[in-house]
């Protein structure tokens, strides 16, 4: 059961970024959802018994207002004449430990438009993320660490 909730939730998010709930992309986004699940069902079986489904669509939630006040902000800083951009990587310092949230993690924020995770430390303390625009590193990682990482937290707790 929750190995459907969860690949509906990836289907729906699919097919938000895609732009198109059409049958065939749903069913695309369906395919894509599962196969994805099957690579990581280890970390998967063992975090499934953990997870709170209110708190995974709490995530899904803020990662669809995210999506969407990213695509506003980078629209808005590409169309301004002047363009002020300051580009930028930052190092986030991670709370979270295992593989399957750091991934997570990593790919939430490389799907939200303005963001994009680089990599992880060999350590996996640090992820290093590339801001499109870096005025302010410190708000950068307070608003990852309050939103995103947070929500995952509460979604797959230890």
């Amino acid at each position: 059961m929750t190995f459907l909730f969860v690949n509906l939730l990836l289907t729906l998010t699919w097919a938000a970024v895609s732009g198109s709930f059409t049958v065939h992309n749903l069913l695309l986004g369906f395919a894509a959802g599962a196969l994805s699940l099957w690579l990581v069902r280890e970390q998967f079986s063992a975090a499934r018994r953990r997870i709170r489904p209110v708190k995974l669509l709490l995530l899904a939630a803020l990662f669809f207002k995210e999506l969407a006040l990213s695509a506003i902000k980078v629209a808005v800083m590409v169309l301004r004449p002047d363009m002020r951009l300051r580009p930028g990587i930052f190092a986030f310092p991670l709370s979270l430990t295992r593989d399957f949230e750091i991934t997570l993690l990593a790919n939430l924020i490389t799907l939200t438009p303005g963001t994009l995770s680089v990599d992880v430390s060999d350590d996996r303390k640090t992820l290093y993320v590339h801001a499109l625009d870096c005025h302010d590193p410190a708000a950068e990682k307070r608003a990852i660490s309050l939103g995103f990482e947070r929500r995952i937290r509460e979604a797959f707790p230890l």
